[in-house]
């Protein structure tokens, strides 16, 4: 770095000086790379812990497929998250006692430090602690009660405890996006076919509630009765920028801007609208579990590949890993970088993929494109997204591909 960058750094170091030096860091997270290639890891989080009655910080850093941790005495961390934040990251979400700190580096080190209510009372030190969730059980939340997730003490029932799993792990994944969002405005949110919207009322609850995020959320469903009686809760629980519509996916257009979409278990090609919708709004954050995907079941042919096609169980499950995979590859190119992670389990459901796409630069285009095109026409793929958003992409997609 420049001498004149690092001036600009001043204020970061000195607050995280405070924090892990005097003990009253409760969690962070550090994400955004500067650089694609500045890291193996793609994201950092860090938690207070407590070894042989000393504080220490643990650093736990997400790789693509293992997370290795280390535990760091205080002076230590203040180092090691200094030096990520001058090197590696340009984004960071520092929850401590009194207030959290979201903080934003620019290419040219600018830094923003935006203070916030602490979201956050107090840490826990244990080093092998009990899984700590963004909803707690024994905390009284109004609209887990209303759906029948919870008691009116705040005790989960044993029959929903896996759909309360569920919505803690959607939830761990807004919270990871959260730096990714706009600051200073509301935020406008979708989710398309909302269903019955347990994860759109959690949603609601994070952002709302417990964030104090300004912001409006639609859900759009194509059954009435559903709407309605979600309609009818949003009221009940006094979410005032909670709305319900009837609608399609493809025909919704109210909307000129949208900071996140969210699209779960929408059937085969619906995903793909709500991805071209999202693409085409701009949308800072995608998340998106896809259900039933057929239109390439039809479409794959490799001779290679004939000791799986010619399995009908195979078959269809390659076909839902290759769509998701050019889905993936699809978002790259046009803007996004995109993860694929799973949503929950294997044991409670197969369809436990999450796409997450947060605007920003994959990688090279052309690179990407040949990815995609050698892979596409190696399965004989005609995938939907690609023609829906033929004008966003290089130069001779969208057109059916000829293959000998």
């Amino acid at each position: 770095m420049k001498e004149s960058e690092m001036y600009l750094l001043d204020s970061l170091r000195e607050l995280v000086y405070q924090l892990t030096t005097g003990g009253s860091l409760i969690t962070a997270t550090l994400s955004q790379l500067r650089k694609r290639e500045d890291a193996s890891f793609t994201k950092v989080q860090i938690k207070p812990v407590e070894l042989k009655n000393k504080l220490h910080y643990q650093f736990a850093f997400h790789y693509s497929n293992k997370v290795i941790h280390e535990n760091l005495t205080p002076d230590e961390a203040n180092e090691r998250m200094t030096a990520l934040f001058e090197d590696t990251f340009r984004q960071g979400l520092l929850c401590a006692k009194d207030a959290d700190y979201q903080v934003l580096i620019s290419k040219k080190y600018k830094v923003s430090i935006l203070t916030k209510s602490p979201s956050k009372s107090k840490a826990d030190l244990s080093h092998n602690r009990k899984k700590q969730y963004v909803l707690e059980e024994g905390e009284r939340i109004p609209f887990l009660i209303e759906l029948g997730i919870m008691n009116e003490d705040g005790k989960v029932l044993a029959r929903k405890y896996d759909k309360f799993r569920q919505i803690n792990r959607f939830l761990e994944m807004v919270q990871d996006v959260l730096p990714s969002l706009p600051v200073g405005r509301p935020l406008t949110i979708v989710d398309f076919g909302c269903g019955k919207s347990y994860l759109t009322f959690a949603l609601y609850h994070y952002l709302a509630v417990q964030q104090k995020r300004p912001l409006q959320i639609v859900g759009l469903d194509l059954k009435a009765d559903v709407i309605e009686t979600c309609n009818l809760l949003a009221q009940k629980l006094q979410y005032r920028q909670l709305e319900f519509l009837v609608g399609d996916i493809a025909d919704y257009n109210e909307l000129e801007q949208v900071d996140m979409v969210v699209t779960l278990h929408a059937c085969d090609t619906a995903t793909d609208a709500a991805l071209e919708k999202a693409v085409r709004w701009g949308a800072s954050v995608i998340l998106s579990v896809p259900c039933c995907q057929h239109e390439l079941f039809s479409q794959l042919e490799n001779p290679v590949l004939e000791p799986l096609l010619s399995h009908g169980i195979l078959k269809e499950r390659f076909s839902a890993l290759a769509t998701d995979g050019l889905r993936a590859k699809l978002l790259d190119m046009m803007g996004y970088r995109t993860q694929l992670l799973e949503f929950i389990d294997m044991e409670h459901t197969p369809k436990n993929i999450l796409i997450r796409a947060v605007k920003g630069q994959a990688g090279e285009r052309s690179v990407l494109w040949r990815e995609y095109t050698a892979f596409r026409d190696f399965i004989h793929a005609d995938p939907y997204l690609e023609r829906a958003c033929a004008d966003l992409l290089p130069e001779g997609a969208g057109q059916q591909q000829t293959h000998s």
